[in-house]
Protein backbone atom coordinates (compact mmCIF):
# COMPACT_ATOMS: atom_id res chain seq x y z
CA UNK A 1 0.00 0.00 0.00
CA UNK A 2 2.81 2.39 0.89
CA UNK A 3 4.51 1.64 -2.44
CA UNK A 4 1.32 2.45 -4.35
CA UNK A 5 0.87 5.71 -2.44
CA UNK A 6 4.49 6.73 -3.04
CA UNK A 7 4.11 5.84 -6.72
CA UNK A 8 0.94 7.94 -6.99
CA UNK A 9 2.63 10.85 -5.22
CA UNK A 10 5.63 10.58 -7.55
CA UNK A 11 3.33 10.61 -10.60
CA UNK A 12 1.46 13.68 -9.35
CA UNK A 13 4.74 15.47 -8.60
CA UNK A 14 6.11 14.57 -12.06
CA UNK A 15 2.99 15.89 -13.80
CA UNK A 16 3.10 19.08 -11.71
CA UNK A 17 6.79 19.70 -12.47
CA UNK A 18 6.32 18.89 -16.17
CA UNK A 19 3.33 21.24 -16.37
CA UNK A 20 5.25 24.02 -14.64
CA UNK A 21 8.14 23.73 -17.09
CA UNK A 22 6.07 24.00 -20.28
CA UNK A 23 6.03 27.46 -21.77
CA UNK A 24 3.04 29.33 -20.33
CA UNK A 25 1.62 29.81 -23.82
CA UNK A 26 1.04 26.04 -23.81
CA UNK A 27 -0.38 25.84 -20.30
CA UNK A 28 -2.21 29.12 -19.64
CA UNK A 29 -4.35 30.91 -22.14
CA UNK A 30 -6.05 34.27 -22.01
CA UNK A 31 -9.78 33.74 -22.28
CA UNK A 32 -11.06 34.70 -25.71
CA UNK A 33 -14.30 36.00 -24.24
CA UNK A 34 -14.01 37.84 -20.96
CA UNK A 35 -16.96 39.10 -18.99
CA UNK A 36 -17.09 42.90 -18.60
CA UNK A 37 -15.85 42.52 -15.02
CA UNK A 38 -12.93 40.31 -16.08
CA UNK A 39 -12.03 42.82 -18.81
CA UNK A 40 -12.20 45.64 -16.26
CA UNK A 41 -9.64 43.81 -14.12
CA UNK A 42 -7.38 43.09 -17.10
CA UNK A 43 -7.47 46.78 -18.03
CA UNK A 44 -6.81 47.82 -14.43
CA UNK A 45 -3.84 45.45 -14.25
CA UNK A 46 -2.40 46.92 -17.46
CA UNK A 47 -2.81 50.44 -16.02
CA UNK A 48 -1.06 49.28 -12.86
CA UNK A 49 1.98 48.09 -14.87
CA UNK A 50 2.10 51.47 -16.64
CA UNK A 51 1.77 53.36 -13.34
CA UNK A 52 4.65 51.26 -11.95
CA UNK A 53 6.78 52.04 -15.02
CA UNK A 54 5.92 55.76 -14.71
CA UNK A 55 6.55 55.68 -10.92
CA UNK A 56 3.03 57.08 -10.47
CA UNK A 57 2.81 56.41 -6.74
CA UNK A 58 -0.30 58.59 -6.33
CA UNK A 59 -2.42 56.32 -8.54
CA UNK A 60 -0.82 53.21 -7.05
CA UNK A 61 -1.54 54.42 -3.51
CA UNK A 62 -5.24 54.52 -4.39
CA UNK A 63 -5.11 51.07 -6.03
CA UNK A 64 -3.16 49.28 -3.27
CA UNK A 65 -5.16 48.30 -0.20
CA UNK A 66 -3.59 49.50 3.05
CA UNK A 67 -3.03 45.85 4.07
CA UNK A 68 -1.65 44.78 0.66
CA UNK A 69 1.39 42.51 0.55
CA UNK A 70 4.06 42.35 -2.16
CA UNK A 71 6.20 39.25 -2.67
CA UNK A 72 9.39 39.72 -4.68
CA UNK A 73 12.47 37.63 -5.40
CA UNK A 74 14.30 39.71 -2.79
CA UNK A 75 11.72 40.06 -0.04
CA UNK A 76 8.15 40.58 1.11
CA UNK A 77 6.69 43.85 2.33
CA UNK A 78 3.58 46.00 2.61
CA UNK A 79 2.06 48.95 0.78
CA UNK A 80 4.18 51.71 2.32
CA UNK A 81 7.48 50.02 1.47
CA UNK A 82 6.31 49.06 -2.05
CA UNK A 83 5.37 52.67 -2.79
CA UNK A 84 8.73 53.85 -1.41
CA UNK A 85 10.61 51.27 -3.52
CA UNK A 86 8.80 52.55 -6.63
CA UNK A 87 9.18 56.23 -5.72
CA UNK A 88 12.91 56.10 -4.99
CA UNK A 89 13.65 53.74 -7.89
CA UNK A 90 15.09 50.86 -5.83
CA UNK A 91 13.11 48.78 -8.31
CA UNK A 92 12.05 50.50 -11.50
CA UNK A 93 9.45 48.38 -13.25
CA UNK A 94 10.57 49.68 -16.62
CA UNK A 95 8.43 47.51 -18.91
CA UNK A 96 6.12 44.54 -18.53
CA UNK A 97 5.45 42.52 -21.67
CA UNK A 98 2.22 40.63 -20.98
CA UNK A 99 1.69 37.36 -22.89
CA UNK A 100 -1.39 35.93 -21.18
CA UNK A 101 -3.83 36.84 -18.42
CA UNK A 102 -6.30 34.57 -16.66
CA UNK A 103 -8.94 36.13 -14.41
CA UNK A 104 -10.84 34.09 -11.81
CA UNK A 105 -13.66 35.79 -9.90
CA UNK A 106 -14.72 34.69 -6.43
CA UNK A 107 -17.56 36.97 -5.36
CA UNK A 108 -15.92 40.25 -4.36
CA UNK A 109 -12.42 38.85 -4.88
CA UNK A 110 -10.43 38.24 -8.06
CA UNK A 111 -7.19 36.44 -8.83
CA UNK A 112 -5.25 37.34 -11.97
CA UNK A 113 -2.41 35.22 -13.31
CA UNK A 114 -0.14 37.19 -15.65
CA UNK A 115 2.50 35.51 -17.80
CA UNK A 116 5.01 38.33 -18.33
CA UNK A 117 8.56 39.25 -19.08
CA UNK A 118 9.57 42.12 -16.82
CA UNK A 119 12.36 44.53 -17.62
CA UNK A 120 13.38 46.22 -14.42
CA UNK A 121 16.24 48.28 -13.09
CA UNK A 122 17.36 46.89 -9.74
CA UNK A 123 20.30 48.44 -7.94
CA UNK A 124 21.28 50.28 -11.11
CA UNK A 125 21.35 47.08 -13.20
CA UNK A 126 18.83 46.30 -15.93
CA UNK A 127 17.44 42.79 -15.68
CA UNK A 128 14.77 40.93 -17.62
CA UNK A 129 12.97 38.00 -16.01
CA UNK A 130 10.08 35.76 -16.99
CA UNK A 131 7.42 35.74 -14.26
CA UNK A 132 4.02 34.40 -13.47
CA UNK A 133 2.59 37.28 -11.48
CA UNK A 134 -0.35 36.61 -9.20
CA UNK A 135 -2.50 39.63 -8.44
CA UNK A 136 -5.30 39.46 -5.87
CA UNK A 137 -7.99 42.13 -5.86
CA UNK A 138 -10.93 42.74 -3.54
CA UNK A 139 -13.94 44.89 -4.37
CA UNK A 140 -14.71 47.54 -1.74
CA UNK A 141 -17.42 50.14 -2.22
CA UNK A 142 -17.69 49.25 -5.91
CA UNK A 143 -13.92 49.68 -6.59
CA UNK A 144 -11.20 47.08 -7.01
CA UNK A 145 -8.28 47.31 -4.57
CA UNK A 146 -5.09 45.27 -4.88
CA UNK A 147 -4.57 42.99 -1.88
CA UNK A 148 -1.50 41.08 -3.04
CA UNK A 149 1.10 40.98 -5.81
CA UNK A 150 3.43 37.98 -6.05
CA UNK A 151 6.23 37.37 -8.54
CA UNK A 152 7.04 33.72 -9.30
CA UNK A 153 10.09 33.23 -11.50
CA UNK A 154 9.47 30.96 -14.51
CA UNK A 155 11.92 28.47 -16.01
CA UNK A 156 11.07 29.43 -19.59
CA UNK A 157 13.42 31.65 -21.58
CA UNK A 158 12.79 35.37 -21.85
CA UNK A 159 10.80 36.24 -24.97
CA UNK A 160 10.98 40.05 -24.71
CA UNK A 161 13.14 41.93 -27.14
CA UNK A 162 14.84 44.66 -25.13
CA UNK A 163 17.63 47.16 -25.57
CA UNK A 164 20.10 46.98 -22.66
Amino acid sequence: MKTKMLGLLACILYVHISYAQHPPSESIHTAQYNTPEQQELIDLSKKKWQWMADKNVDSLAVLFDDKAMFVHMGGTWGKTQELEVIKNGSIWYKQAEIYAVVVNLFGDAAVLLNDIDLEAVVGGNTVVNPFMVTEVYVKENGRWKMASLTFSHLLRPVRMQHNP
